[in-house]
Formats: structure tokens, C-alpha cells, sequence
């Protein structure tokens, strides 16, 4: 007599079902995911770019301009920036780089004994030329690696080239057609969800907006300073480096200060390195006047971010996106934290030891104060009625 059908659960079997079909459809989901990764990255950093531009887009269309048109300006106002950008900057950094490798070896001479009294390394003309003809060699070998690799490096800048289309796209529709497309997505939620998703939006074009909001103006001071700085030691270049260091500081996130130090550093460091030691000096300066002062009131009324918070977001988006996930994950941060904090509701923290001692006593001393209040109330006589005469 077969017992199975008296021993086996009715449901077990359905269960099996369920999980072969869930286990089945996750495998699809991630080979679909994998295969439309790029794809989506794009949509993600085009819908990024959107809320960044909307402000600019909206303050032209509320003046009379079409948005199609306010949208076209803005995209060329952003592409003349980039270009002149890189305009500046790419004739000083190749124009450097031929003079450290002609001065290398009289900085060697000049400084190669105090290196060697000071840390012990022994340097000479001989070892630096063996090492800039090895260097040249790697170089050359690079170079014909490259040559006989065209067919790769075209099809990586045809890469590069699309994507870069396609998240310019994208970014445009958004915003050119950002009142039906948002008309749309609002249509699908019942009125009073509607109003929750519009607060969402709203915010996400807040924080986004003033993220970049925050990061020009700081460019904006980081670089003036660094000019006026760097004209005063004498580098040269100075507006151009200044320029250098005020974006790439404000807008590459996490290690962008480092990165950005690295060019004057360079261009200093050909000229003389006591040059070098004072852009290193003025520029750590600078950066805790900025970090300390100058940041805090700046980003206060735009994208109010703790700098732990604000740094493991970064580094949480390098890890998913890489280097584009690190310039995301700030304002995505940013709104999030908005968001959770908008329904979070905050209460008064009881006096405890695990606080600032100053806060401690300033709680403690108010809570005595309401307790005496509440005591007196409660002390305090009721009025009689007036007599009715």
C-alpha cells in the first residue's frame, strides 16, 4: 500500500512550484539586469542630470521661454563649459610635463644630496636618466600596443561616444517634456497618493539642485582663492590651476581635494619644490577654512549632509556604479535622508551621560524647569467662584 499521498502535505507540492518558478524568474531578472546594466546606469545618471538642470530650465521658462528652448540653451551653456574647461587646462598640463623632463636632472643635482642626507636616498643623474630612458621605452612599447590595438580603442571611444548620446538624450526628453512625462506618472497613483509622490519629486529637485547649487559656489571660491594664491607664490598657470582645483574638488567626491592638489603640486614642483611645499601648505589651509567654515553656512540651506554620512554614501556608490556612483550618491543620499526625516517624528531627548555634557545640563536644567512649572500649577489653589450677589 503506497503511503506517500497520506504522508506528503497537500501544500508541499505547490510549494516546490512556487520556489522552482521564483528561482526561475530571479535567474531571468538577473541575466535581463546584466544584460541592460549600461543601459540603466544611463537612465539613472540622465534622470540625475534632469533634476541638476531643472532649476536653470524652470527660472527660463517662467520668463517667457519655451521649454524646448530653455532646455537647448541650457545643454549648450553646460557643453561651452566642459569644452572651455578642458580647453584651459589641457595646453598647461602637456606644456609642464615637457619641462619637468627637461629639468629633471638639474632638480636632481640640486636637491639629490639634501634627499640623500635627509631620508637616506641616493640619487643621480645617471639612475634618472636610465629611468627616464626606461620610462620613454615603456612608452614607445605602449604606444605601438595601442597602434596595433586600434580596432579596440575605436570600439571602446564608439562606447563611450553612445553612451555619452544616450544619457544626453534622455536628460533632454526629461526635461523638455518634464510636465507631461511627470502629468503621467502622477496619473497612475489615486489623489491621495498623488500627493506624496509630488512631495517626493519636489524634494528630489531640492536636494539635487542644491547639491550643485553648493558645489558652484564653493567652486567658484575654491578657485579665485587658488588663483590668487598660486599668482602670489609665482606658479604659473595660476588661473588655469585655479580653475583646476575649484571643480575637481567640488564635484569629484571623496578624493577629489587630493586629485585636484596633484596638477599644481606638479607644476609648482618644476619650477622649485620650496614652491611646491607652499601650494601644499596653502592649499591643507585652505581646505580646513572651507571644511570648518565655509561649507557648513553654504550647504546649510541647500543639501544639509554630515560629512560620515556624505563620505560613505560616496563610497557606497563607487562600490555599485563606480566613479559615476560617487557623484550620485550625494544628492541621493541627501534625498533620502530628507525624505525619512520628513516622516520621522522627533521627540525630546531625556538627560543621560551619553550626550554632550553641555547639552546634558542645558536638557537637564529645562526639564527641571518644566518640572517645577508643572509642580507650582499643580500647588496652586484653584480660583473660588464669584459670589452671586
Amino acid at each position: 500500500m503506497d503511503t506517500t499521498e497520506e504522508t506528503m502535505p497537500r501544500w508541499l507540492p505547490r510549494l516546490l512550484w512556487w520556489l522552482v518558478l521564483i528561482w526561475l524568474g530571479m535567474r531571468v531578472f538577473l541575466f535581463v539586469f546584466g544584460e541592460l546594466s549600461s543601459l540603466i546606469v544611463n537612465l539613472v545618471l540622465a534622470l540625475f542630470l534632469s533634476f541638476a538642470l531643472e532649476p536653470a530650465v524652470r527660472y527660463l521658462s517662467k520668463r517667457g521661454w519655451k521649454r524646448g528652448t530653455a532646455t537647448i540653451v541650457v545643454f549648450v551653456a553646460l557643453l561651452v563649459a566642459a569644452v572651455g574647461f578642458f580647453a584651459v587646462m589641457l595646453p598647461p598640463v602637456l606644456q609642464e610635463g615637457a619641462n619637468l623632463a627637461d629639468r629633471l636632472t638639474e632638480l636632481v643635482e640640486e636637491y639629490g644630496p639634501q634627499l640623500e642626507e635627509w631620508l637616506g636616498v641616493e640619487l643621480s643623474t645617471e639612475a634618472v636618466a636610465e629611468s627616464v630612458g626606461d620610462l620613454g621605452a615603456i612608452v614607445q612599447q605602449y604606444a605601438a600596443d595601442v597602434t596595433g590595438r586600434v580596432a579596440g580603442v575605436a570600439s571602446a571611444f564608439g562606447r563611450f561616444v553612445i553612451n555619452a548620446l544616450t544619457v544626453a538624450l534622455f536628460t533632454f526628453y526629461l526635461l523638455a517634456d518634464g510636465p507631461k512625462l511627470r502629468r503621467r506618472v502622477f496619473s497612475v497613483f489615486p489623489p491621495h497618493r498623488q500627493r506624496e509622490v509630488i512631495r517626493i519629486w519636489e524634494l528630489a529637485f531640492e536636494k539635487t539642485g542644491g547639491y550643485v547649487y553648493s558645489r558652484m559656489v564653493l567652486a567658484i571660491g575654491s578657485a579665485v582663492f587658488t588663483a590668487v594664491a598660486l599668482a602670489v607664490i609665482g606658479v604659473r598657470h595660476a588661473v588655469a590651476l585655479g580653475i583646476w582645483v575649484g571643480v575637481v574638488s567640488q564635484f569629484v567626491p571623496a578624493v577629489g581635494t587630493y586629485i585636484a592638489s596633484v596638477v599644481p603640486l606638479f607644476v609648482a614642483f618644476v619650477d622649485s619644490p620650496t614652491k611646491a611645499l607652499w601650494v601644499l601648505a596653502v592649499l591643507v589651509a585652505y581646505q580646513q577654512v572651507e571644511n570648518i567654515l565655509i561649507a557648513p553656512r553654504v550647504t546649510a540651506r541647500t543639501m544639509s549632509l554630515h560629512p560620515a554620512v556624505g563620505f560613505g554614501a560616496a563610497i557606497a556608490g563607487i562600490s555599485i556604479m563606480g566613479a559615476l556612483g560617487a557623484f550620485i550618491a550625494l544628492p541621493a543620499a541627501a534625498i533620502i535622508q530628507a525624505f525619512v526625516s520628513a516622516y520621522l517624528q522627533e521627540h525630546p531627548v531625556v538627560a543621560n551621560r551619553l550626550i554632550d555634557d553641555e547639552e546634558f545640563e542645558e536638557i537637564a536644567t529645562s526639564v527641571e524647569l518644566e518640572s517645577r512649572v508643572a509642580a507650582a500649577a499643580e500647588a496652586e489653589p484653584e480660583p473660588e467662584p464669584d459670589e452671586v450677589s
